[in-house]
């Protein structure tokens, strides 16, 4: 087969897909994209677009295969890896998650969702230490956001250290009081007894505490857009 004929087909399956999408049958665009690599296994366009048809399905092992080959293709690209690091947190498979996440900071370090999903991974470990630093870093690069500073005062409980949360509460009042009502209505309600006097460990019932705001993209709650993903 002809390398312009090949081009044509990719292009022709790439409308396809992209109509599909537009009409919501996302599983028929998920054939389109595989019939694209079947033309062309290195196709970053088709991979990246896979993965994300693949994580809406709900198919995060077929979406981690995908991200997996896309890395290999662009290894250089921070989003990649976030979006690996992403949906293998997602899949629960955190210890993987965790050095992804990393890479992508290696490669952008005020990739603030980045810092916010190692956080997350960090706390699932119950390593607080280290995702309050994670989380420090977030709300340095997105100090008006209030995902990471709930996940803050979180941790701050975790570490025993009822103050440092109270100071986190307080902020928030400043510029978002509903998710401050939130916060003390939720995680300082786990334990009826003084701030002050709340033992030191984790807390029980702490992560099952979320803000009910949604995510508004700049945290892990879709994956992140890869440029040039044609290319």
């Amino acid at each position: 087969m002809s390398m312009m004929r090949v081009a044509l087909q990719r292009l022709f399956l790439k409308v396809q897909a992209v109509v599909l999408l537009a009409f919501g049958r996302r599983q028929n665009a998920a054939d389109k994209f595989e019939r694209m690599l079947r033309l062309q296994p290195i196709d970053g366009y088709a991979l990246a677009s896979h993965a994300h048809v693949q994580v809406q399905l709900g198919n995060f092992e077929a979406a981690i295969k995908s991200l997996l080959q896309f890395t290999g293709v662009r290894p250089q690209d921070a989003s990649a890896w976030f979006n690996l690091a992403y949906v293998l947190q997602q899949a629960g498979r955190h210890d993987e998650a965790e050095p992804a996440f990393r890479k992508a900071l290696a490669l952008d370090a005020r990739m603030d969702r980045a810092w916010y999903g190692l956080a997350l991974v960090l706390m699932t470990q119950e390593r607080f230490v280290e995702a309050a630093q994670a989380l420090k870093k977030n709300t340095e690069l997105q100090p008006m956001s209030p995902h990471g500073w709930y996940r803050l005062a979180e941790v701050w409980l975790a570490l025993g250290q009822p103050r440092e949360a109270r100071k986190v509460l307080g902020h928030l009042r400043q510029f978002e009081p509903r998710v401050a009502e939130q916060l003390e209505r939720g995680i300082f309600a786990v334990h009826p007894e003084p701030f002050d006097k709340l033992r030191t460990g984790p807390v029980e019932g702490l992560r099952q505490a979320q803000p009910e705001r949604t995510v508004d993209g700049r945290y892990p709650s879709q994956l992140a857009k890869v440029s040039d993903a044609a290319h």
